[in-house]
């Protein structure tokens, strides 16, 4: 698929109004994606595991527009409440895809949505948001086209979440999901993320993930600018290639169910993610103590007990405790005992692999 392949060949009327609602999870990267191009394009290839209870629920309801609005018109509501601070990143999101679906222009939008998770826990709703409510505008543009493929409809919906956030393109399908293009992976594509279809091993089905919340508050440094230190940083070209042995590295594994093999590969890429932070310029410090605290720990108590525990980080201080459900007795009582004391208010939420999105 290219991109021109997403935009329609015809015009279309307005719908009488209505409403839809997707609940989409969030998703965490096991080899990361950081550093891209063109339009929301990544510089590498990434997997992740899909979550399950971590996710965002959103309804659109849309009605005919007033006649002579130039600006895509909406209102956004968070757990029923009006919010204008989320107008700016969603009217850029409908300034990128208005192309591809050029009938968002005939309506104006009621977007009600709400979280799993509490807004201000510090895990980023980006991902499950931005998928969530690029899958309701799919869910419209069906009305359309009514034989649409549900192949076409996953990937255009994939390649619309991209737009609003590079990571959203992997939370719409699970277990697995690679976004890149990857040469050992077929279909595999920068566009859009897809399932990944390889043999996967049973040690690495119904894996968990507790995200331990070491800080609640808002991010240091935005994804974007982010992403934008990849540029003229000495050691991208290393990295993007380290990515891709990574991916491959991986695929060998969950054939072959090498845990201990899987567990190098997590960590030094959340490591990896952090090293590249810390190197740029200007460089930053996304780790709080409290985050060395827990990753020491992990490390006393694998060495201790034998678990297949690993962590992994996102670009931020908390901790996502990865750990097969075989193993979800013993873990939750070392996460109770040890780990949430180094957590902020001793919060942590328990989730684990899931499918992907929904429709309600």
């Amino acid at each position: 698929m290219t991109q021109s392949d997403f935009i329609p060949s015809r015009s279309y009327e307005v719908l009488p109004e209505g409403s839809v609602s997707y609940q989409s999870p969030s998703n965490i990267a096991l080899v990361k994606y950081w550093g891209k191009h063109g339009e929301q394009l990544p510089q590498n290839p990434s997997i992740s595991f899909t979550l399950s209870h971590c996710h965002t629920t959103t309804k659109v309801s849309y009605k005919k527009a007033s006649k002579g609005s130039q600006e895509i018109d909406f209102d956004i509501f968070l757990d029923g409440v009006e919010t204008p601070s989320f107008k700016a990143k969603i009217a850029q999101f409908f300034k990128r895809i208005e192309q591809y679906v050029p009938f968002v222009k005939n309506y104006h939008y009621k977007i009600e949505t709400s979280n799993s998770f509490p807004h201000s826990s510090g895990i980023a709703s980006s991902a499950s948001g931005m998928s969530a409510l690029a899958l309701c505008l799919m869910e419209i543009e069906k009305q359309y086209e009514p034989d649409m493929s549900k192949t076409y409809f996953t990937q255009k919906a994939s390649f619309l979440s991209r737009l609003g956030s590079g990571s959203a393109c992997r939370s719409l399908e699970g277990p697995l999901v690679v976004w890149g293009a990857h040469k050992e992976i077929r279909e595999s594509s920068d566009l859009y993320g897809t399932r990944y279809l390889g043999e996967v091993h049973n040690n690495f089905k119904d894996y968990h993930d507790t995200i331990l919340l070491v800080d609640k508050g808002e991010k240091q440094v935005s994804s974007t600018v982010g992403h934008d230190l990849m540029h003229g940083h000495a050691f991208a070209k290393a990295r993007f290639q380290q990515a891709h042995e990574n991916v491959s590295a991986l695929m060998a594994i969950f054939k072959t169910g090498d845990i201990d093999a899987f567990i190098k590969i997590v960590e030094s890429e959340a490591l990896t993610l952090h090293a590249m932070m810390m190197t740029s310029h200007p460089y930053f410090i996304l780790m709080k103590p409290n985050t060395l605290e827990i990753i020491n720990a992990i490390w006393g108590y694998r060495a201790k007990t034998g678990s297949k525990v690993c962590f992994t980080l996102d670009a931020g201080a908390n901790v996502h405790l990865l750990y097969p459900a075989v193993e979800k007795e013993g873990i939750h009582t070392f996460i109770s005992d040890k780990l949430s004391l180094f957590c902020q208010n001793n919060h942590y939420i328990y989730d684990n692999v899931g499918n992907g999105a929904k429709k309600l």
